[in-house]
Protein backbone atom coordinates (compact mmCIF):
# COMPACT_ATOMS: atom_id res chain seq x y z
CA UNK A 1 0.00 0.00 0.00
CA UNK A 2 1.15 3.70 -0.64
CA UNK A 3 0.34 7.07 1.78
CA UNK A 4 -1.12 9.56 -0.39
CA UNK A 5 -1.25 12.90 1.78
CA UNK A 6 -2.88 16.08 0.33
CA UNK A 7 -2.44 19.42 0.97
CA UNK A 8 -4.32 21.90 -1.59
CA UNK A 9 -6.83 24.48 -1.24
CA UNK A 10 -10.09 22.06 -0.42
CA UNK A 11 -8.46 19.44 1.66
CA UNK A 12 -5.59 19.94 3.95
CA UNK A 13 -3.48 17.09 5.73
CA UNK A 14 -5.71 14.50 4.27
CA UNK A 15 -4.49 11.09 3.54
CA UNK A 16 -5.30 7.80 1.82
CA UNK A 17 -3.81 5.05 0.60
CA UNK A 18 -3.58 3.28 -2.58
CA UNK A 19 -4.22 -0.44 -2.52
CA UNK A 20 -4.67 -1.37 -6.58
CA UNK A 21 -2.12 -0.52 -9.03
CA UNK A 22 -3.10 2.94 -11.14
CA UNK A 23 -6.15 2.02 -14.03
CA UNK A 24 -6.35 -1.70 -13.02
CA UNK A 25 -8.64 -3.83 -11.37
CA UNK A 26 -11.83 -2.11 -11.30
CA UNK A 27 -15.27 -3.33 -10.31
CA UNK A 28 -16.48 -5.54 -12.87
CA UNK A 29 -19.63 -3.27 -13.91
CA UNK A 30 -17.33 0.18 -14.12
CA UNK A 31 -15.99 0.22 -17.66
CA UNK A 32 -15.15 3.95 -18.11
CA UNK A 33 -14.40 5.02 -21.23
CA UNK A 34 -11.76 7.88 -20.51
CA UNK A 35 -9.10 7.82 -18.45
CA UNK A 36 -8.61 10.99 -16.12
CA UNK A 37 -5.56 12.07 -17.96
CA UNK A 38 -7.68 11.83 -21.48
CA UNK A 39 -10.31 13.83 -19.35
CA UNK A 40 -8.05 16.84 -18.62
CA UNK A 41 -6.84 17.08 -22.27
CA UNK A 42 -10.26 17.54 -23.37
CA UNK A 43 -10.89 20.37 -20.89
CA UNK A 44 -12.92 19.24 -18.37
CA UNK A 45 -14.76 21.75 -16.92
CA UNK A 46 -13.39 24.54 -18.84
CA UNK A 47 -9.99 23.94 -17.71
CA UNK A 48 -10.24 24.45 -14.32
CA UNK A 49 -10.89 21.70 -12.32
CA UNK A 50 -7.59 20.49 -9.53
CA UNK A 51 -5.92 23.01 -11.07
CA UNK A 52 -3.99 23.39 -7.50
CA UNK A 53 -3.60 19.12 -7.32
CA UNK A 54 -0.47 18.59 -9.44
CA UNK A 55 1.32 17.12 -6.48
CA UNK A 56 -1.16 14.14 -5.74
CA UNK A 57 -1.47 13.03 -9.34
CA UNK A 58 0.81 12.13 -11.97
CA UNK A 59 2.96 14.40 -13.97
CA UNK A 60 2.20 13.40 -17.37
CA UNK A 61 -1.66 13.56 -16.64
CA UNK A 62 -1.32 17.42 -16.97
CA UNK A 63 1.79 17.41 -19.35
CA UNK A 64 -1.20 17.95 -22.65
CA UNK A 65 -3.96 19.17 -20.43
CA UNK A 66 -6.17 21.96 -21.31
CA UNK A 67 -5.92 24.40 -18.48
CA UNK A 68 -6.91 27.70 -17.11
CA UNK A 69 -4.97 29.83 -15.08
CA UNK A 70 -7.75 32.42 -13.83
CA UNK A 71 -11.36 30.84 -14.15
CA UNK A 72 -13.25 28.39 -16.05
CA UNK A 73 -13.52 28.75 -19.61
CA UNK A 74 -15.86 26.95 -21.42
CA UNK A 75 -14.44 27.80 -25.25
CA UNK A 76 -11.27 25.19 -23.46
CA UNK A 77 -13.66 22.64 -23.45
CA UNK A 78 -13.46 20.08 -26.08
CA UNK A 79 -17.46 20.89 -26.91
CA UNK A 80 -17.03 24.24 -26.11
CA UNK A 81 -20.28 23.83 -23.98
CA UNK A 82 -20.70 24.83 -19.94
CA UNK A 83 -21.98 20.91 -18.86
CA UNK A 84 -21.15 21.90 -15.46
CA UNK A 85 -23.03 23.07 -12.85
CA UNK A 86 -21.35 24.85 -9.38
CA UNK A 87 -20.21 22.69 -6.73
CA UNK A 88 -22.66 23.95 -4.30
CA UNK A 89 -25.31 22.55 -6.60
CA UNK A 90 -23.54 19.14 -5.61
CA UNK A 91 -23.71 20.10 -2.20
CA UNK A 92 -27.24 21.16 -1.86
CA UNK A 93 -28.05 17.80 -3.83
CA UNK A 94 -26.25 15.84 -1.26
CA UNK A 95 -23.78 14.63 -3.35
CA UNK A 96 -20.26 15.67 -2.01
CA UNK A 97 -18.92 13.42 0.26
CA UNK A 98 -15.98 14.62 2.76
CA UNK A 99 -13.45 12.11 0.91
CA UNK A 100 -13.90 14.22 -2.20
CA UNK A 101 -14.98 17.24 -1.52
CA UNK A 102 -14.47 18.26 -5.86
CA UNK A 103 -17.42 15.98 -6.59
CA UNK A 104 -17.00 13.05 -9.07
CA UNK A 105 -14.61 13.38 -10.63
CA UNK A 106 -12.21 13.74 -8.11
CA UNK A 107 -13.38 10.14 -6.94
CA UNK A 108 -12.84 8.73 -10.09
CA UNK A 109 -9.25 9.86 -10.17
CA UNK A 110 -8.22 8.74 -6.75
CA UNK A 111 -10.20 5.38 -7.87
CA UNK A 112 -8.09 4.78 -11.20
CA UNK A 113 -5.08 5.84 -8.83
CA UNK A 114 -5.69 2.42 -7.02
CA UNK A 115 -7.67 4.00 -3.18
CA UNK A 116 -10.73 1.86 -2.89
CA UNK A 117 -13.07 2.95 -0.23
CA UNK A 118 -14.88 0.40 2.28
CA UNK A 119 -18.17 1.42 2.63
Amino acid sequence: MKLIVVNDKMQENFFYFLSEEIGKNFHPDFKPELEPKEMLELGIFGGKYMNDCYNEFPDNWFENAVLSEHKKDSNLNFFKIDASMPLSHWKNKGWIYDDDPRGWFQWYCRYFMGRRLAR
